[in-house]
């Protein structure tokens, strides 16, 4: 069952109330290949309003949609928010996060999709990093983030090269980056 709005953000959110709000009123039109898209903005919300629970509910009816249209161009993300998610209930469940952020790796490299491949990345980084594997961590990111040669201003490069700096790693160019085939 999918929560309401009203069910997904609290009272202590006004911020967060607006942008679902905006969020469920461009849902209504729900164009079908764009709904598991507005199910994924709406459960990344709910990481942010300590709701992990109704978020995941939202991630599992966002992969039921993609299951049924074969749209799978936001499975990526889907799998990585279930990631963060897992990792933001009461009694986190870091092996089955872990196991959502390689799930959503697979997919972003099958897909070639690059961003997706990122965004996964600094998730799983981050969290091995909050458990002592800071080498695991730079050795995963650094390759992906060296993929990009450009948009160093965009958030998700901002956020990557935040944690790379924290952890103190050099950036590594990724191989296909340096031949420049993408």
């Amino acid at each position: 069952m999918i929560p309401s709005p009203t069910t997904a953000t609290p009272e202590s959110h006004p911020d967060c109330r607006a942008d679902l709000s905006q969020i469920v009123a461009l849902q209504a039109t729900e164009a079908e290949a764009l709904s598991p898209y507005f199910l994924c903005l709406r459960a990344e919300l709910t990481v942010q309003t300590q709701q992990a629970a109704a978020g995941l509910n939202l991630v599992a009816a966002g992969l039921e949609k993609i299951d049924r249209t074969q749209t799978r161009w936001i499975e990526a993300e889907l799998y990585r928010v279930r990631g963060e998610l897992l990792r933001a209930l009461p009694k986190a469940d870091s092996p089955e996060a872990e196991a959502c952020f390689y799930q959503a790796l697979g997919v972003a490299d099958e897909q070639n999709a690059r961003l997706w491949q990122l965004r996964c990345a600094t998730s799983l980084a981050r969290m091995w990093n909050d458990e002592g594997r800071l080498s695991d961590a730079c050795d995963l990111l650094s390759p992906i983030y060296g993929w990009f040669t450009e948009g160093f201003d965009r958030p998700d490069l901002v956020e990557a090269k935040s944690l790379l700096d924290e952890f103190g790693g050099a950036i590594r160019r990724h191989p296909e980056a340096e031949t420049g085939s993408q």
